[in-house]
């Protein structure tokens, strides 16, 4: 092997570069994670609105357990899809806590919004602020997401 020249060296890590931004860019938790939450969430408010207190306690415990199974294994962006299988340390702690930390800061827009909409008396303000989260949910999601990618970018630019 010869020298590598200053312009060879330059294009090498310019190549590098590229690859770990195409990396980045597929931190990712998957879009039936998003709807399966949304899911979920109107269905605990259809139940709290339209069932006995007993269902409603049966309900939100048997999603917990489902979620609490299901979220470790998607929620930490490392594989957005089956292709590919991003590194933890190029993906980094925050997804996971991101993503669950928006899902408790979201069980208490659910109850300030379920109470404002009996307030005001509306039927059925569990299930309506169930659809409201569930909104924020599936439009939020990716974008939440999307700033991890910009802070992985930028870690990774340092």
């Amino acid at each position: 092997m010869g020298e590598v020249s200053a312009n060879e060296a330059r294009a090498a890590l310019v190549a590098v570069e590229q690859g770990r931004r195409s990396v980045v860019e597929r931190i990712a938790v998957p879009a039936w994670y998003w709807w399966f939450v949304a899911a979920g969430w109107v269905a605990l408010g259809a139940v709290a609105d339209l069932g006995p207190a007993w269902a409603t306690t049966v309900a939100t415990v048997a999603f917990g357990a489902l979620h609490s199974s299901v979220a470790p294994r998607v929620v930490h962006g490392r594989r957005g899809s089956a292709a590919l299988s991003v590194r933890a340390d190029v993906v980094g702690r925050p997804v996971a806590a991101a993503v669950l930390g928006g899902l408790v800061l979201l069980a208490g827009v659910t109850v300030a919004a379920a109470f404002a909409l009996s307030a005001d008396g509306c039927g059925h303000p569990a299930t309506w602020a169930g659809v409201f989260v569930a909104v924020i949910v599936l439009l939020g999601g990716p974008m939440l997401l999307s700033r991890v990618r910009r802070a992985a970018q930028v870690a990774g630019a340092r």
